[in-house]
This record gives C-alpha cells, structure tokens and sequence, in this order.
C-alpha cells in the first residue's frame, strides 16, 4: 500500500468511527479538543506537486460569466493583501495569529463575475485534492488565494506557490498547491468529504466528521 493509500484509509476509518467532544480550552480562540502549536505542522494526502511560478495557473469556470486562467503576473498584478487569522487542523492542532498575504476570494471571483445560479464551489488542487465550500463561505472577507505566510513565501510542502485560506473552516476546506474554482448551482462533495468528513467544517462546533453536528 502506497503512503497515499495508508493516510487516506487512516484518515477515514477515524471520520467512520468519530470521536467524542473535546476538551474545552483556557484561551478562547483555541477551539476545543485543538492544542496550540507553534511550530505549522505540515499535513496532506501524500503528495506533494513541485509547481513552479512560471507553469502556474488558476482557472476559475463553471457557472461564470468569463472563464478564467490567471497566470502568476496576472495573479501578482492583482491588489495584495494581509489577513491575520488562526489555522485549525482537523488532525487537532491550532496555530494563532497566522499572519497570510495574497489575493482575496472576493477579488479573484469578481474576475469572473459569478452567475446568479452559482451557489457552491469546487477547490481543485494540483495534487488531484478537491473539497467543497458554499460560494457564500468562499466570498468572506477573510478567505484568501495566499501566497505567503509568516513573512516567507510558501514552500511546496505547505501548498506553495499558492492556496487557499478559509479561517473559519477546519484547514483541510482551503485545498493546497491551487490549481482552480469550479462554480456550481447545487453542492458536490469533495476528497475528505465524500470520505466521511464533516461537510461544513466549522471548528468551534467541532464538525470534523460526518456525524458531529
């Protein structure tokens, strides 16, 4: 079995038989059963795609008025941004004050001015990763197509040259090494979610699995 093979069927055996409610935490932005770390933890399905600068793009279709290909000039020409948020990891660790820079959600859908019909929204990574999120959770002011992280730029372990960010989602929502946004009128599970992980992935509410909430 191949080291893909081994995370995936480790990951869903524990989102087959979920876990109890975890302990609730002194600071308050930790959520419970999280323990604060310090050191960004590197996690993924086993892959990790060497994507240079120069050969990146990021297609944005589906129920759009303008299809999209944003190479990386055209992805660095767009307005910069600094998002600080906290990361949480459904494998229950938490960093705080992750300090992201980027483009917004916001900036890089209005390119493609989404029809009145989209709703949800396919993340697509270059590792063949998809997950789900509503076109309304995507558009918060704080998700991000990001960049750079703690001052450095991001490395290929860590989804670089670029992935997405939704602080208010478990962090497996924001797909690494982004490759596109698929627009859809009606919700399409993705990688982990189809494997038994929690469809909307609120941390705070400890929706890691299926059966939580």
């Amino acid at each position: 079995m191949s080291v893909w093979e081994r995370i995936t069927a480790s990951k869903t055996a524990i989102a087959q038989h979920a876990t109890k409610s975890g302990k609730v935490n002194a600071n308050s932005r930790v959520p419970a059963g999280q323990t604060e770390v310090k050191n960004f933890p590197v996690l993924n399905i086993g892959l990790q795609p060497s994507i240079a600068k120069i050969d990146w793009s990021l297609r944005i279709y589906g129920l759009v008025e303008k299809e999209l290909n944003l190479d990386w000039a055209a992805f660095e020409a767009l307005p910069q941004i600094t998002n600080v948020s906290d990361f949480h990891c459904v494998t229950r660790w938490s960093q705080l004050d992750m300090d992201w820079q980027g483009v917004s959600a916001q900036a890089v859908l209005a390119l493609a001015a989404p029809l009145k019909t989209a709703k949800f929204v396919t993340l697509h990574g270059y590792d063949g990763y998809t997950t789900n999120l509503s076109l309304e959770a995507l558009l918060d002011d704080d998700v991000l197509v990001a960049h750079s992280v703690l001052g450095q730029v991001l490395t290929r372990e860590h989804g670089g040259p670029a992935r997405m960010i939704v602080p208010k989602r478990y962090a497996w929502k924001g797909a690494k090494w982004l490759k596109a946004i698929e627009l859809h009128a009606e919700d399409k599970l993705g990688f982990w979610e189809l494997r038994g992980y929690h469809n909307y992935a609120d941390p705070f509410l400890e929706q890691r699995f299926s059966s939580e909430g």
